[in-house]
């Protein structure tokens, strides 16, 4: 049976379960018109500390603030009991706020108010409470009168000085000083315990003073109060002496019995420490001893928890943050020293007060709704949980069917208007409590929309988009989104329409382009709203700028150029190193760059280029690197020295930001060039250490330039001067040669060693030579200079020549022997048989006969041919007669060769000699020959113009050079359209023929000339040109006056103002004017034309019998 009602309820429990639809519950927006109608009950926001203590010196002022709609009216609870505000004088509430003001200006004693309170807030639609404040009054205690006997203690022994401080609200702050205000010294031997107490693991005889005193400062007052001092006096065996005593003799040499270490606090071996959860645990062990104990801690069972706990006062006091349920156990603490060791176990209990789990939260709920409130806290022990309704149990409540309350929650069922109410959670345990207000609030509100109306929203194509419409009703509205107010709701595909009224377009395109309307509808009502969506381009920068590196004082530019949708204005901004970029006169920005002219090192940095539109920016950063020169090396140093090398040492400067890529030496020595620098060698950028190779018989001193991809260093400082000894000359004088300057005689000459080559003092050449291949001796000569001549030679015969260098520690090393020369003379033989054959136009073969090749007497250079062109075939032209050379060089006893580049149809004669270096020979014959007929020069002058608007005409001069008789010209020409052409016409035209004109289809048309001379052999060659784009200014003589338009517009402007004269006479004469009759005509003819203004007309005019008029003067 019991079996059946079990399955019974359960059935039930699940039918219920079923039917169970519990709705979220209703988030309020923060709108400021929705706040103002939406009513409330109150809900508090301020309030004083539950333990709550007080200056007694200031007026006491306990806080309590509350919100709701209506405004909350407030009430006070004092012990327990309603606290009537109206009768009490000293007590005032603020307005609008249940904050309590308790003044004593007027008398009355702080201490009198003492006791716990708690404030109501209340309006139409429930009620609040605030936490019980204990309210106390800060007290600071005198210390009691006391007379203190001195401390007497045998020296080694351990001593506590109690402090007993006075109790104080809050407790004091204690602290011992001797009597001139200066800290007591502590340390591992002397130290204060938690309680105040000065513990002394070991007395020294230097302990002994009379002025040990316990100080309490109380912090709410800033006061501090003494107590008595104590006088402590140590007894010594031996005289203390202070001289004597050091930190590793303590006692001065004396003997002070030795003890195991002993606790002082705390006493025996186990103890108990009970703290509550997130509060501080504070473990102490002092301990007594001679040596001074060391003091050790662990934990049993376990590790010290590493990142919580911390050790202090040297070790005797272990510290552990934020305590949890896992810090709980048994603490050990070791005092050892070299006698023995000691233990105290203190077993350490976690409790805590009321802390939450799940607090519970205001509740707003539509009529008929589901929902419920949890009030869930955990503590040790567990804490009891109680709900009160407006601050009243809710055991005191009739039942209600629409509420259900299981423990530590609520249920609420089908809620109603008129249900609304504030309901407290109170979690408590011995150790304290925790009260929570949270109030149901039953509402119906139609739909209403937040948001701005027919907002326009801009995005950029393909990104991410949100459409908000946010809106609120109780009970909560459904809402549907609409494009152009056609179709049925937007929801899946592109679209994804969010519960808070937000629609999602997935991937903005041109065609999602239009208006969107979020409707919002519920049993209450509809309301509506409309978003304009308009989809852009986005922003880029489709040149960015890129890292550079530039040379200081060059101009460097960044480029930043921006592409946009044309409706959106942009904005570009620099900025260099994450800061905004001041341009100042010499940065220059454009639209599409950052110029920086004359770099420096201030300009090194990363520059970023940000463009912005309303709805979207880009940005682009690069770095610019200023090189400039390296530094000049510095503290060159000299190390090594050796006959002819020494180490050059030196420190490299700073490279500003280019890598040293070499490093070039330079000397400079004072005996033949002193002050001027030379280049000695260069070496790589990574070294900074070398050993120059030097020259003897220098004074040198050094000097090192740094060079990188901008350019040299400055110089650096010189190095010490270096002198190295002398040496006979290592150098071969160079370019030794011999040649004759005369017939007889032959010129030695050489290069003489450079000054770095002399090597040492008295520099002279030894020169020998000798006929070749005569077996003769040698001849030889010393010198200074740098030539020898030799006289008496016979004409260009071979020599054999060599040369040594010497000064005074010795001769150098001979040369090889050179062949030279002695002088020429003019060969005495001239060529023969100069002919020609194959005569061309332009070319000729040209034969001779050669000479003895020993009567060149010199060496053969080649046979050279004057030439010239003596006349033209062309009767009547003249040409230049100037004479030119061309040179065979050729041992064959026929030679021949070829004539070219000469001027066809002409007359010319040459003749041939053989030339050495010196000398010509006498010429050979004369041979005259006439040069074959070819194609003419192009036409001369040619000019291009037009004579009327339909026609080109074309002229032009003979050829400068005919190269013939001329039978006449060749000229083709075809149309141009663009850069295609028209079918070829072809004209011919007698020599004496040079203009031709062509009619034009139309004035746009342009050809293409192609105009050649021509004789017996051909075409010569071609001039081409195009016609011209001629304008109608060009045409402008020979076009009738009378046709022209501003001549036209001239003449009926004169007519008019003729006529308009005219009138005006008439009229005057109508009047009585100044002229009768028809003088008013031939007045103003005459007005017209005389060229004085004071020459007045005469009345009658006589004219001439051409039909002129005679103007005469009075």
């Amino acid at each position: 049976m019991l079996g059946q009602v079990g399955h019974a309820a359960l059935a039930l429990m699940s039918l219920l379960l079923l039917l169970w639809h519990e709705a979220a519950p209703i988030e309020v927006p923060q709108d400021l018109k929705i706040l103002q109608d939406l009513k409330q009950p109150p809900t508090i926001i301020k309030q004083s500390v539950k333990d709550y203590i007080v200056d007694p010196r200031d007026n006491i002022i306990i806080e309590c603030e509350a919100k709701g709609n209506p405004v909350p009216t407030f009430s006070w609870r004092r012990n327990g009991k309603f606290f009537n505000i109206g009768k009490d004088p000293r007590v005032t509430m603020r307005k609008r706020s249940g904050t309590l003001e308790i003044g004593f200006r007027s008398g009355g004693r702080p201490e009198d108010y003492e006791g716990e309170y708690q404030c109501f807030a209340s309006n139409d639609f429930g009620g609040a409470l605030s936490n019980k404040i204990l309210l106390r009054v800060s007290k600071a205690p005198l210390w009691p009168k006391e007379v203190l006997e001195p401390v007497s203690v045998t020296e080694g022994s351990p001593l506590v000085l109690p402090c007993n401080p006075p109790p104080g609200l809050p407790p004091p702050f204690t602290f011992w000083m001797d009597s001139g205000m200066s800290p007591i010294p502590q340390d591992k031997r002397v130290s204060m315990g938690l309680n105040g107490d000065l513990y002394f693991s070991n007395v020294l005889a230097r302990d002994a003073h009379t002025d040990y005193s316990c100080n309490a400062r109380f912090l709410f007052t800033h006061t501090i109060q003494q107590k008595n001092p104590f006088t402590l006096k140590v007894q010594t065996k031996e005289p203390f002496n202070d001289t004597s005593y050091n930190a590793t003799e303590p006692y001065g040499g004396r003997k002070v019995a030795e003890s195991t270490p002993t606790f002082l606090s705390p006493s025996g071996t186990e103890s108990s420490k009970m703290v509550l959860r997130d509060e501080q645990l504070l473990l102490e062990c002092i301990a007594a001893g001679l040596p001074t104990p060391t003091i050790k801690w662990f934990k049993k069972g376990g590790d010290l928890p590493g990142r919580k706990v911390k050790f202090e006062n040297y070790n005797k006091t272990l510290k552990i943050i934020n305590v949890s349920e896992e810090d709980a156990g048994e603490y050990v603490c070791m005092a050892n020293n070299h006698l023995g060791s000691i233990r105290h176990s203190i077993f350490v209990q976690i409790k805590a007060a009321p802390y939450w789990l799940d607090k519970p939260s205001d509740l707003v709920l539509a009529p008929d709704e589901n929902g419920r409130l949890v009030c869930r806290a955990n503590g040790n022990p567990k804490p009891n949980i109680q709900w009160l309704i407006n601050g009243h149990p809710i055991e005191g409540y009739p039942p209600n069917p629409n509420r259900q309350v299981l423990g530590d929650t609520i249920i609420f069922r089908s809620v109603q208007i008129g249900s609304s109410a504030v309901y407290q959670c109170n979690a408590s345990n011995q150790h304290g409590y925790l009260l929570a207000n949270a109030f149901v609030s039953v509402l119906d509100m139609p739909p209403r929309m937040l948001g701005p109306k027919n907002q326009l929203i801009k995005v950029i194509e393909n990104n991410r988009t949100f459409l908000d419409c946010p809106f609120f009703g109780s009970p909560l509205p459904d809402l549907r989104w609409f494009k152009n107010g056609q179709g049925s709701g937007l929801d899946g595909g592109q679209y994804r329409a969010y519960i808070n009224g937000t629609l999602e377009i997935k991937r903005a395109r041109a065609e999602d382009e239009g208006t969107y309307t979020c409707v919002a509808n519920s049993i209450l009502g509809t309301a509506e709203n409309q978003v304009r969506l308009e989809v852009k381009e986005p922003t880029r920068i489709v040149r960015l700028p890129e890292h550079q590196s530039a040379v200081r004082g060059s101009t460097t530019r960044f480029d930043c150029k921006v592409k946009s949708d044309p409706s959106l204005t942009v904005t570009v901004a620099w900025m260099k190193d994450d800061k905004p970029l001041y341009l100042g006169w010499r940065l220059r920005k454009d639209e599409e760059s950052l110029t920086i002219p004359n770099v420096n090192e201030g300009d090194e940095g990363t520059y970023t280029c940000t463009v912005k539109s309303e709805i979207d920016q880009d940005s682009a950063s690069a770095r610019l690197t200023v090189l400039d020169r390296p530094d000049a090396p510095m503290d060159l140093d000299l190390s090594d020295p050796a006959a002819r090398s020494v180490r050059l040492t030196w420190i490299p400067g700073n490279d500003h930001r280019s890598p040293i890529t070499e490093f070039l030496v330079q000397f400079e020595e004072d005996r033949w060039e002193p002050g001027r620098w030379q280049k000695l060698s260069s070496y790589p950028g990574d070294l900074n250490s070398v050993i120059l190779q030097l020259a003897p018989f220098v004074n040198y001193q050094f000097r090192v330039i740094a060079i990188n991809s901008v350019g040299q260093s400055p110089p650096s400082g010189p190095s010490p001067r270096y002198k190295t000894s002398g040496a006979a000359p290592d150098a071969i004088p160079r370019g030794l040669r011999g040649s004759g300057s005369k017939k007889d005689n032959m010129e030695i000459t050489w290069e003489p060693l450079l000054d770095l080559e002399r090597n040492g003092p008295n520099l002279h050449y030894s020169i020998w030579w000798r006929r070749k291949d005569s077996g003769e001796e040698w001849s030889n000569v010393t010198t200074v200079g740098s030539k020898h001549v030799v006289h008496n030679t016979e004409t260009y015969v071979p020599y054999e020549i060599k040369i040594q260098a010497r000064n005074e520690f010795g001769s150098g090393p001979e040369s090889n022997v050179v062949i030279g020369y002695s002088g020429e003379d003019k060969p005495s033989d001239a060529p023969t048989d100069l002919r020609v054959s194959k005569v061309d136009s332009t070319k000729v073969n040209i034969h001779w006969k050669s000479v003895n090749p020993n009567t060149v007497r010199g060496e053969f250079k080649e046979y050279r041919l004057y030439y010239w062109r003596e006349s033209s075939q062309v009767p009547g032209l003249i040409v230049n007669k100037e004479k030119k050379t061309k040179g065979f060089y050729s041992t064959m006893a026929e030679p021949s060769g070829i004539l070219s580049d000469l001027v066809p149809y002409s007359k010319y004669k040459m003749f041939m000699v053989v030339a050495n270096n010196h000398f010509e020979s006498s010429p050979s014959n004369t041979v005259e020959f006439n040069t074959k007929e070819g194609v003419p020069d192009a036409p001369r002058a040619v000019r291009m113009h037009s004579k009327s608007l339909d026609t080109i005409s074309l002229e032009w001069e003979k050829p400068l050079e005919p190269n013939g008789i001329l039978i006449g010209y060749q000229l083709k020409y075809q149309r141009v359209n663009g850069s295609r052409l028209g079918r070829p016409h072809l004209e011919t035209f007698l020599p004496n023929v040079t203009e031709f004109t062509l009619r034009l289809p139309d004035r746009s048309t342009r050809y293409k000339f192609f105009l050649s001379a021509m004789t017996q052999v051909g075409a010569g060659e071609v001039y081409a040109e195009e016609t011209p784009h001629f304008t109608n200014e060009a045409y402008i003589d020979h076009v009738d006056i009378a046709t022209q338009g501003w001549f036209i517009g001239l003449m009926c402007a004169i007519a008019l103002i003729i006529l308009i004269l005219l009138i005006v006479c008439f009229i005057k004469r109508s009047r009585g004017g100044k002229y009768p009759g028809g003088g008013c005509v031939t007045g103003f003819a005459k007005y017209l034309v005389r060229d004085k203004k004071d020459l007045p007309l005469d009345p009658v005019d006589q004219k001439d019998p051409d039909g002129s008029f005679d103007y005469q003067s009075q």
